[in-house]
């Protein structure tokens, strides 16, 4: 896993399970595959590893990501469709209903905002 810097934009537990995230969305994380332990976020980004591990328990509540005792946090099998499925939900609300109701507010139709959406 591409391993980068943290910004002071968002709490950093939530980078660290956007990173994860984002890895396994890219293909840098397939399924079955160990991500790194808390400890070593925690060395890496030199941060308390209670803090790495509020972000990889939040994957773990999600079904995203599982640990094995003893050896260590894999990505689960239906990682990616979980992930898929939710950021789609989000992308829906942040992008598509703004957009459906600036479209409303200028008297723009299904089929005009539909070909507007098919244009490059």
């Amino acid at each position: 896993m591409v391993i980068y810097s943290l910004s002071n934009e968002k709490p950093i537990f939530q980078q660290i399970r956007e990173r994860i995230e984002d890895a396994i969305l890219d293909g840098h994380l397939q399924s079955e595959d160990r991500i790194p332990s808390t400890n070593e976020f925690a060395k890496e980004y030199q941060i308390n590893p209670a803090t790495a591990g509020k972000g990889v328990n939040e994957l773990v509540e999600k079904g995203v990501i599982y640990k094995k005792r003893g050896v260590g946090m894999f990505v689960s099998t239906d990682a990616r469709k979980i992930l898929i499925a939710e950021r789609k939900e989000i992308f829906f609300a942040q992008h598509i209903e703004p957009l459906k109701k600036e479209a409303i507010r200028l008297g723009i139709s299904d089929e005009e905002l539909q070909n507007m959406l098919q244009r490059r």
